[in-house]
């Protein structure tokens, strides 16, 4: 028997068979997102701004699975669609779309909100929402100071109330014409099941949980009183919700027959409840108490779990039951930017001398950092290009280098934002550490950690840690297809990571002196992350990025 992963990401989405007796990678096939660039709708006077058409998610789930089902035809002559038993999805999030009361999104209605970008896709990397972040915060340490707890002490811009109170904020016709919203995980899911009633859909605990707020402990959704000193019109929307949230081992539904007609599959087969691309990563690289997993890509998750009797870790994104593996407490954080800065780097900073075209630069820089020792450069830069997930949670800062001279050279600084990204890192797992979070090893997975030899023995210099790779080459669509299997009840979670999981042989291990250097410059990046990062810390100026950004926006908005 067979099942397909689907893995939506910021860029494009692609599609996975998997095995399910051997736990093989069989056929794929990726889309990339036609709209806007590189699938990202963008607004030249807001940075802050990314948008998406959900038509591009609808054309490319047909496009991606019959050309995996094609490609798997080719490669394994047992192979029929009719073996296919499950269908698992993730997606980024928190990707929050507006639908009306069919759950059609706004922008596929015939309307005139269909070219609103406030009607499109809300993707996960949109900060616009960063002021009403910070009112949800507030609100939330005056009121119900247990709701932050499970999201790390702060709201983010990123995530779904913000987005939504945005909404309502910056242009009323797309807020009153949502009859709901819905994250495109759930949305997917209903879609490929033939029922998209906001009212009646499967939603993920794994979106809902701290993205939400939502928790049984205080009976689902933040309670109506909140909503209403958030704003009445917010405490309203709450009633076409939801009230239940459900892991991934559960069933969305059936794939639907007009679907199936689509896909080349047959009508009936399980549709498991979605999740986010970073957890079902985590499931198809082996996650486990003890381990925690990095998806290294533009920007990085960091996923590990924990028993029921974790304490609340203040600054990670967040703590959900059920959100990774069902019946373990998932704990999620990570850095808004890693292969981000890199691409930057390549694309405005490294000269032609370095090659003509990227794999030329980056081939060279790589090269060229090898011969670099810890320190030598002289360089030391802060990783928050695209805001800080965590442990500071704030999207309002940006990114820092000093120490440059009339000789610093390309390769140096590239180094530098791979050890900051290091060490952005390793802040992350010593909050974990610190409040009884275990990690003993890191398993990477994601382009970096298979083509970058030379970042991964950094990573394990300056997190103290053996760092292992993994060797499934789509982690994120072998999770999602692992949970299409076990909602189909085709067998337990457990038992098919076992077939499934695998690693390189290399691993990773510090190199004892080279710690000894990059502890040194930990304690100097701690100083600039403190400074320029923290609220009321001693010697303090934290103010420094955001009134640039101020000043940034004001001349924009004149010109």
């Amino acid at each position: 028997m067979y099942s397909i992963g689907l893995d939506y990401g910021t860029n494009s989405c692609r599609a996975l068979v998997v095995n399910l007796e051997s736990g093989a990678e069989l056929g794929s096939a990726i889309f990339p997102y036609p709209s806007g660039e590189m699938g990202i709708l963008t607004d030249p006077t807001d940075p802050n701004v990314a948008r998406q058409n959900p038509q591009d998610y609808l054309d490319g789930c047909v496009s991606i699975i019959r050309g995996a089902i094609a490609e798997t035809a080719k490669i394994d002559s047992d192979f029929s669609a009719d073996k296919v038993i499950g269908i698992g999805v993730d997606t980024t999030g928190s990707t929050v779309i507006p639908v009306n009361e069919a759950g059609t999104p706004l922008a596929l209605t015939d309307t005139t909100l269909k070219d609103n970008m406030n009607a499109k896709v809300w993707l996960w990397k949109d900060h616009t929402s960063y002021r009403e972040a910070e009112q949800i915060t507030n609100l939330a340490k005056d009121m119900r100071p247990e709701y932050l707890a499970k999201c790390g002490g702060t709201y983010s811009s990123e995530w779904w109330w913000s987005k939504i109170l945005h909404i309502k904020n910056i242009d009323s016709e797309v807020f009153e014409a949502a009859f709901s919203f819905v994250e495109h995980c759930d949305w997917l899911t209903a879609e490929l099941c033939g029922d998209t009633n906001p009212l009646t859909l499967k939603r993920s605990v794994c979106a809902a949980g701290h993205k939400a707020m939502f928790h049984a402990g205080w009976g689902g959704l933040p309670d109506k009183e909140f909503l209403t000193q958030l704003d009445p019109a917010i405490a309203e929307l709450r009633d076409r919700l939801f009230n239940k949230a459900y892991p991934s081992d559960e069933k969305a539904g059936d794939l639907s027959p007009e679907w199936a007609e689509k896909l080349g599959l047959s009508a009936g087969i399980a549709v498991a409840v979605g999740a986010f691309d970073c957890h079902m990563g985590a499931v198809g690289a082996g996650v486990k108490i003890g381990t925690l997993v990095k998806i290294l890509g533009t920007s990085t998750c960091d996923i590990t779990v924990a028993d029921q009797s974790v304490a609340d870790v203040p600054g990670l994104c967040g703590q959900v039951d059920g959100s990774v593996v069902p019946g373990q407490i998932g704990v999620e954080a990570g850095q808004s930017a890693v292969g981000d800065i890199f691409l930057w780097l390549i694309n405005h900073v490294v000269p032609e001398s370095y090659g003509k075209d990227m794999g030329e630069k980056f081939a060279k820089l790589g090269a060229e950092i090898e011969k670099l020792s810890p320190g030598e450069s002289g360089l030391l830069a802060l990783d928050w290009n695209n805001g800080n997930r965590t442990v500071l949670t704030d999207v309002r800062l940006s990114g820092l280098l000093i120490g440059q001279t009339l000789q610093t050279q390309a390769h140096e600084i590239y180094r530098a934002y791979i050890e900051a990204t290091a060490f952005g890192a390793f802040t992350i797992i010593s909050r974990m550490e610190e409040y009884g979070v275990e990690v003993n090893e890191v398993v990477n997975t994601g382009g970096l950690s298979l083509k970058n030899p030379t970042l991964m023995q950094i990573y394990a210099d300056v997190i103290g840690k053996p760092m292992r790779v993994s060797s499934v080459d789509q982690t994120c669509a072998m999770g999602a297809g692992l949970f299409g299997a076990v909602a189909a009840g085709y067998a337990d979670l457990e038992t098919l990571q076992e077939r499934a999981v695998s690693y390189l042989d290399v691993v990773y291990k510090p190199i004892p002196e080279n710690q000894e250097i990059y502890k040194r410059l930990y304690s100097l990046y701690k100083t600039l992350h403190d400074a320029f990062g923290k609220t009321g810390a001693q010697g303090s100026i934290e103010h420094v990025m955001k009134d640039l950004m101020d000043i940034r926006d004001e001349q924009r908005k004149a010109n």
